[in-house]
């Protein structure tokens, strides 16, 4: 028995019709990035975090709410719209790199292929407003989870040096690459990777986007302002910590405690929110 090329590409050929036009254009791109974004939260979960108790699980989570809150505002602005634009031919294909990548036993290249469609959507497929808002979001949200962390790996040194640097100009102390000396002169504390500020930017940038976009906020020259705010009061918090902290043997023990990282980071995340809000009161405000 034989078959023709055509008997047996038809199937394959209606296959890929029935698809395209089952599945709306927008719950297509929703449904990859769902995929993407569990995967790589998962991952990052399962990196960051320490399973030996729930207190441990609490405490060393690296996925805040300003991530959770990325993920919620990215894909309801995708959801947003209620047209049934169909599925493209590119679509398909941009599709199956994005599983292959997902797909791989390393949970970083999630966070690339959710880079890839974000920046596919926004390149190519942009005519949806909404569609636009929420890969605007969600390539925002790779910058904290991803490339941020990229960047602190060739420039780590560079980074800790300006925290340690900023942190000795406040203390008035002597300082060698990375390490302070404490104000009462009892040693010297390490500005670790962990104390950096580049983290926090990072979310407090992916803050500023999520809240604006998903307030469909106008965007105008005084959100230069807004935005240098909300990364520069992280940057304020973090180093002020850091500062209380070498004080002396004491105070580094109370400030880099858990309870210490704790306050720091609620009171980030209120100013983080409370600037983000402020550059977009006018499209928040107008809906309440």
């Amino acid at each position: 028995m034989t078959a023709t090329a055509n008997e047996l590409t038809a199937p394959r050929g209606r296959l890929v019709a029935a698809l395209r036009s089952s599945i709306p254009r927008d719950e297509f791109f929703a449904g990859l990035y769902i995929l993407g974004l569990a995967n790589g939260l998962v991952g990052r979960l399962y990196s960051t975090s320490n399973f030996d108790d729930w207190t441990g699980v609490g405490w060393s989570l690296d996925i805040n709410a300003i991530v959770v809150f990325a993920c919620f505002a990215g894909l309801s602005a995708i959801f947003s719209n209620n047209d049934r634009e169909q599925i493209r031919s590119t679509d398909l294909v941009v599709a199956l790199i994005f599983v292959i990548f997902v797909a791989l036993p390393i949970f970083a290249l999630s966070w690339v292929a959710v880079t890839g469609l974000s920046l596919y959507i926004l390149l190519f497929a942009n005519g949806n407003p909404g569609r636009k808002r929420g890969a605007v979001i969600l390539l925002a949200l790779t910058v904290p989870m991803l490339w941020s962390q990229m960047l602190f790996r060739f420039f780590a040194k560079l980074i800790l040096d300006i925290d340690a640097l900023l942190v000795a100009s406040l203390l008035r102390t002597d300082r060698l690459g990375n390490m302070v000396g404490f104000a009462d002169g009892s040693g010297h504390m390490v500005v670790l990777p962990a104390c950096s500020s580049l983290t926090n930017m990072s979310l407090g940038f992916l803050c500023w986007v999520s809240i604006t976009q998903w307030a469909e906020h106008r965007w105008s020259a005084v959100d230069v302002v807004w935005s240098l705010l909300v990364c520069l009061s992280v940057v304020a918090v973090n180093v002020t910590r850091i500062s209380l902290a070498g004080l002396s043997h004491w105070h580094y023990e109370v400030f880099h405690s858990e309870l210490g990282n704790v306050v720091a980071n609620f009171i980030m995340l209120c100013l983080m929110i409370g600037f983000s809000v402020l550059g977009a009161r006018r499209e928040l405000f107008s809906r309440a």
